[in-house]
């Protein structure tokens, strides 16, 4: 096996172990606290929503990239470049999204009661489900190229002048004109929820300020699950915007450098950078999340009734 094809296995089965686990440990939380309360609150649900999104990306791309790298497997016919690729880009762009909404919501959380900005959450809150189709319907709908022009290596002689070298895959575009404008839509889609998140988060940080310098009356448990709550949120966007970043810089740099589409090292970067974000997000929660902590904690310790009462207030 040659020594690059087993350094990215182990990259790749990094990335595996750590987000796989993570991911699954924070869906398996929210669960329990639906089937406990029978509800979960909206920002709950779009945790565990980026949280299934983000297995995803970590199971399909890097734990099938590990396998195939290893040479402990070989799914990357064309069917599998395509369903591989088509997932891992739906997913990936969906793990941007939910981020950004996540962080809306906790903008729109900060507002005073009775504000404009306070219906605006409500109304979020209401159509939730419609938000979450909407995505998934536009996230779809703009990685259907992967569908159309991926191709196994084993089935491609050559890459062509327009096509994308991702290792075990090739991404053959017909013309310079459709790689360029797939480029500036996935360029655009990514960055428009960045732009926006990162608004949201200044605002977060500009409140969470604002409390600092007010002396008392903020210590109480509500201020400060709040301002826990806002912290957990600007440390997911700061994680999302310094790794996505990373990855659209490498993405700009393929399309305007031709010799770098031959290369899958770079493909390599950008998928290792992006699924980065999918890997370390669940350890943000697990580490600061109280009701993913506290569900952990009443589940593994099997207390008894007047005790999971108690640890259930906790969270």
């Amino acid at each position: 096996m040659p020594s690059e094809l087993f350094v990215r296995g182990m990259l790749y089965l990094t990335l595996t172990v750590v987000g796989v686990p993570g991911n699954a440990t924070v869906i398996l939380a929210f669960l329990l606290l639906l089937y406990q309360n029978n509800h979960l609150l909206p920002s709950d649900v779009i945790v565990l929503h980026l949280a299934s999104v983000n297995l995803l990306v970590v199971g399909v791309r890097c734990l099938l990239e590990t396998l195939a790298s290893l040479r402990l497997s070989s799914i990357f016919g064309d069917v599998g470049c395509k369903a591989v690729i088509f997932v891992y880009r739906t997913s990936r762009s969906l793990s941007i999204w939910l981020t950004f909404v996540l962080s809306a919501y906790q903008c729109l959380s900060i507002a005073p009661p009775g504000s404009r900005w306070a219906s605006f959450r409500t109304v979020l809150a209401q159509y939730l489900g419609f938000v979450f189709l909407f995505l998934w319907v536009l996230n779809t709908c703009m990685t259907s190229a992967a569908i159309l022009f991926s191709f196994g290596t084993k089935n491609v002689s050559s890459l062509s002048n327009h096509g994308i070298n991702i290792q075990f895959c090739y991404v053959n575009f017909p013309s310079k004109l459709s790689i360029e404008a797939n480029g500036a839509a996935q360029v655009g889609r990514d960055v428009v929820p960045m732009a926006l998140m990162a608004l949201a988060s200044l605002i977060i940080l500009v409140f969470l300020y604002k409390h600092s310098q007010q002396v008392t009356g903020l210590r109480s448990s509500g201020g400060g699950a709040e301002r826990r709550a806002a912290k957990t949120v600007v440390a997911l966007v700061t994680l999302y915007v310094v790794l996505y970043g990373v990855d659209n810089g490498i993405w700009v740099y393929t399309l305007t450098v031709r010799k770098a589409m031959t290369s899958s090292l770079i493909s390599d970067l950008r998928i290792f950078f992006s699924s980065l974000y999918a890997a370390l997000s669940p350890v943000v929660i697990i580490a600061s999340n109280r009701k993913v902590n506290g569900m952990l904690r009443c589940d593994v310790k099997r207390k008894p009734v007047q005790e999971k009462d108690t640890c259930l207030s906790t969270v």
